[in-house]
């Protein structure tokens, strides 16, 4: 029987941008299979209906992808007026309707910035969260309107880009678990309307986004097999912990925290310090740990390969 081929060792972060219709898992293995990664994840689903930035980790990248979970996200948002649908979007059957139009200008910017800041949002039916021990988009598909626990959330900036009586369009920036769907209903409801998503792109994810451009599934396809132009797609694994706090190890302090012990750390980093990155003093990324109240510096995440 033929032994089944692992893949190669390849590590960093493709800036995808996700296309209409495909969803996350299946655009996460067609990169996967472009450039020959032995291991790959993506930081966060998009719905097959949205489009725009997926962080792909391949190799040791896997390691932090996690932690952009609970990153900001940025999106453009363009909501049809007149309708609710089930799934909070234009593909579920509408299930409220109305006709009231998009308020003028003034009105509408007051309501954006009622939204503004921290709040409460009731997650909807169709999402992956659990409860009962089945995704709540299980309970909707059976016909089950379960009761939610509302959730804290906090949108930091709302910016009217286009209006109509029929449309409008949105940029926002939010903090991780919040539902942009939900956020459209909310605001449509204000002015006593109704309102779905029609389209959704995201923009950013924490700081990615901003200082790199996207590349699309097909530009990786259009250069599958050749591993020399596929890697020029990809952003260093520095590139997801860039806004995380920084130690430099010397040579002596590499080594125990490569054999997992704890070491000194130094005085000016604060205790408690949630996570931090552990550099060499070459520039080499080890991997990440935290700083303990006793001023140590603990090892959390190893890179089995230093990275930049």
């Amino acid at each position: 029987m033929a032994r089944r081929r692992r893949g190669r060792d390849v590590d960093g972060v493709v800036l995808l941008d996700k296309p209409l219709g495909c969803s996350s898992n299946a655009a996460l293995q067609r990169v996967r299979r472009a450039f020959d990664a032995r291991k790959a994840g993506h930081t966060g689903s998009l719905d097959p209906l949205a489009t725009g930035l997926l962080p792909v980790c391949l190799g040791e990248a896997t390691k932090a992808s996690g932690y952009l979970l609970h990153a900001n996200k940025r999106y453009r948002v363009t909501a049809e007026v007149g309708s609710e649908t089930a799934t909070g979007d234009r593909e579920g059957g509408i299930t409220r309707e109305s006709q009231a139009a998009t308020p003028e200008a003034a009105e509408f910017d007051a309501i954006l910035a009622r939204f503004l800041g921290p709040q409460q949002q009731i997650p909807p039916m169709y999402s992956a969260l659990k409860k009962d021990g089945k995704r709540l988009y299980e309970h909707a598909r059976a016909g089950r309107e379960i009761e939610r626990d509302s959730r804290a959330i906090e949108v930091y900036a709302i910016e009217c880009v286009a209006r109509s009586a029929e449309r409008f369009t949105l940029d926002v920036s939010v903090s991780a678990g919040t539902y942009i769907r939900t956020l459209v209903e909310d605001i449509a409801r204000a002015w006593g309307g109704c309102a779905h998503v029609g389209a959704l792109r995201r923009l950013g994810v924490g700081r990615l986004g901003s200082e790199h451009a996207m590349v699309t599934l097909d530009d990786i396809e259009a250069q599958a097999g050749d591993v020399r132009s596929l890697d020029h797609f990809l952003q260093p694994v520095s590139t997801v912990l860039e806004d995380w706090p920084r130690l430099t190890l010397d040579g002596a302090q590499a080594t125990a925290i490569g054999q997992g012990r704890r070491v000194l750390g130094p005085g000016h980093v604060p205790a408690g310090e949630s996570l931090v990155c552990l550099v060499g003093e070459n520039g080499d990324l080890y991997g990440f740990g935290v700083v303990t109240d006793a001023g140590e510096i603990a090892p959390k995440r190893l890179f089995a390969r230093p990275q930049r």
